[in-house]
């Protein structure tokens, strides 16, 4: 048992986590722009990025939040395994792959689709 000792009915305050800044820049390699991510987006105000293999959850939100100035609710992610291919004569195998779904708060929302003037 630990020495902490919580009250009934008092609200845990979670601490607040803080990242490496060159790290949270290096963790989102691109967005995802498929039919299911774009469905996912209309229904679920949920954008899809392909991340690190290594990125956590709250490294996923934090790096969304830096880069493209919105709030964000939650992260899912989910890994791909890498297929088994044959070159030539030898066998080969795929990277493994990660995909964050990223559900962004109420009222936000991210562009792609926009062009930058200037």
């Amino acid at each position: 048992m630990s020495n902490q000792k919580t009250q009934v009915g008092q609200d845990v305050v979670k601490p607040v986590r803080t990242f490496n800044q060159e790290r949270l820049l290096n963790i989102l390699h691109a967005p995802l722009i498929s039919e299911k991510s774009t469905y996912v987006a209309e229904k679920r105000n949920q954008v899809v990025f392909r991340v690190v293999s290594d990125a956590t959850k709250p490294e996923i939100k934090a790096a969304v939040e830096l880069l493209f100035k919105v709030s964000v609710e939650s992260v899912q992610v989910s890994v791909l395994k890498g297929k088994h291919k044959r070159f030539g004569k030898f066998m080969g195998r795929r990277n493994d792959t990660k995909k964050a779904y990223v559900c962004l708060a109420s009222g936000h929302e991210i562009n792609f689709a926009a062009s930058e003037q200037g």
